[in-house]
C-alpha cells in the first residue's frame, strides 16, 4: 500500500501543526492538472490527446507518449468500482498495444489540443534546444504503462493493482493525490502506490543482457542551463530539475566508466568518474586566476548551473569525470540499433553498442 504522507505547518512561534488532507472537489480537476504538466506522473511525457474514444466506444482519459517512444494509458478513478476502473484500463491497453507510429501521429494531430506536427510537438517536448528540422521517436510502442489516478485509493484497487502486476507482470500502477487547503492556498502532494523507479529498472535489466560491472550510459540533453562545452572544461555530467531526471545518478560509483549520449545525437564521450552524485553547489572546481577551488555555480560557465540551487528537488547535481575521449555535439556517433534511454543513468548491458564504443572511442574493454 502507499506510504502515508502527511503535511505540517511550521508557526511563526516554531509551533508546528498538521494540515489535514481532504478529496479533492472534483476529479476534473485533476485532470487539468495533469494536462497542464503531465510530469507530475513521474517523468517527462508529451500528451497525444485526452477523452479518445476508442473502438469499444469508451473514452480514454489521456494518452501521452516518453521520450524512449513508449505509451502511457492514463485513467482518472472517478467514482467507478475498483473492478469498473481496472478492467476499463485493461481494455484500453488492449487497443492501445496495437498502436503503430502512423496511428500515434494520427491521434496527435486530430487532437483539437495541437495545432503543430507530431514530430513538431515531440522535438519541442523532449530536445527544445535543438534547432535542426525535429523528428519524431526512432521507435514507437514498443512497451506501454498505465496509470490509474485518483484523489483517494481504496483497499480493493490496491489489491486488484498488485495482483495483476506481481502475478501477471502487467505494466500498470496507481497514483493518489492528496489535497489540502490551508488559509485560502491549495496543494496537492503524489503518491504512488508501487515504486515507478524501481519497477522501471527491474523491466530493463530483465530484457538486458548480462552487465560487465564497469560501463555505464549516461544521457545528456543541453538546454540554456546544462551546455556539453561546461561539462567538457570542467569534468562531468548533470541532471536535474525533478527527482526523475537525478535519481539514477547515484547508481554510479567512483572508478567506473560512463559514455555519455546527447539526446537525438548520438553518444559524444567517455570517461571515468572522480565524484558521485553531489549537489551542483558543493561540486567544487578550478578556476583560472582562483587560488582555491569554487562552486561549479560560481564559475564562469557557458550555461548556468545554480538554478534552484537550494531546493533539494529541483537543483542540479553533478558526477565528476576525467575525459578520456570526446566528440563535438555535431560529431557524435550514432548508428541504427545502439542503445538509448531516456533516464539519466543506466549500466550499459548492450553488447553490440559497447562493442561499437569501444571502437569509436579507443577504449578498451574491461
Amino acid at each position: 500500500m502507499p506510504i502515508d504522507l502527511g503535511l505540517w505547518r511550521i508557526g511563526g512561534d516554531d509551533t508546528f501543526h498538521r494540515v489535514s488532507s481532504t478529496n479533492l472537489d472534483s476529479e476534473d480537476r485533476l485532470e487539468r492538472f495533469l494536462l497542464q504538466d503531465p510530469n507530475v506522473l513521474g517523468q517527462p511525457l508529451l500528451v497525444i490527446d485526452r477523452q479518445i474514444t476508442t473502438p469499444s466506444g469508451k473514452r480514454l482519459d489521456i494518452l501521452a507518449i516518453d521520450e524512449g517512444g513508449d505509451l502511457h494509458v492514463v485513467e482518472l478513478k472517478r467514482d467507478r468500482s475498483p473492478r469498473d476502473v481496472t478492467a476499463q484500463i485493461l481494455d484500453y491497453a488492449s487497443w492501445v498495444r496495437r498502436l503503430d507510429y502512423q496511428a500515434v501521429k494520427d491521434l496527435y494531430e486530430a487532437s483539437d489540443e495541437h495545432t503543430n506536427t507530431f514530430e513538431a510537438g515531440f522535438g519541442s517536448a523532449f530536445y527544445p534546444a535543438r534547432d535542426d528540422a525535429p523528428t519524431g521517436p526512432e521507435e514507437v510502442n514498443n512497451q506501454h504503462k498505465l496509470t490509474i489516478v485518483s484523489s483517494e485509493l481504496d483497499s480493493s484497487t490496491e489489491r486488484i493493482i498488485e495482483y495483476l502486476s506481481e502475478e501477471f507482470e502487467v505494466p500498470i500502477n496507481a497514483i493518489r493525490f492528496n489535497y489540502y487547503m490551508e488559509e485560502g492556498r491549495e496543494y496537492i502532494a503524489r503518491t504512488w502506490l508501487k515504486d515507478p523507479y524501481e519497477s522501471e529498472e527491474t523491466e530493463e535489466e530483465a530484457i538486458q543482457e548480462p552487465w560487465n560491472g564497469y560501463d555505464f550510459y549516461a544521457n545528456f540533453g543541453q538546454n540554456e542551463y546544462r551546455k556539453w562545452e561546461d561539462a567538457r572544461e570542467y569534468g562531468f555530467i548533470t541532471g536535474g530539475h525533478g527527482e526523475w531526471y537525478h535519481r539514477t545518478m547515484e547508481k554510479v560509483a567512483e572508478g567506473k566508466r560512463i559514455f555519455v549520449y546527447n539526446p537525438g545525437e548520438g553518444y559524444i564521450g567517455v570517461g571515468i568518474v572522480t565524484q558521485e552524485k553531489t549537489p551542483a553547489p558543493e561540486f567544487m572546481v578550478s578556476v583560472e586566476g582562483e587560488e582555491d577551488e569554487i562552486p561549479i555555480t560560481e564559475a564562469p560557465l557557458k550555461g548556468d548551473l545554480s538554478r534552484d540551487e537550494e531546493d533539494p528537488d529541483l537543483r542540479e547535481y553533478l558526477i565528476g569525470v576525467e575525459w578520456e575521449k570526446t566528440l563535438d555535439v555535431e560529431n557524435a556517433f550514432w548508428e541504427k540499433g545502439l542503445y538509448a534511454n531516456q533516464n539519466t543513468v543506466t549500466r550499459l548491458q548492450d553488447q553490440q553498442t559497447l562493442d561499437r564504443l569501444y571502437e569509436v572511442f579507443d577504449v578498451a574493454a574491461p
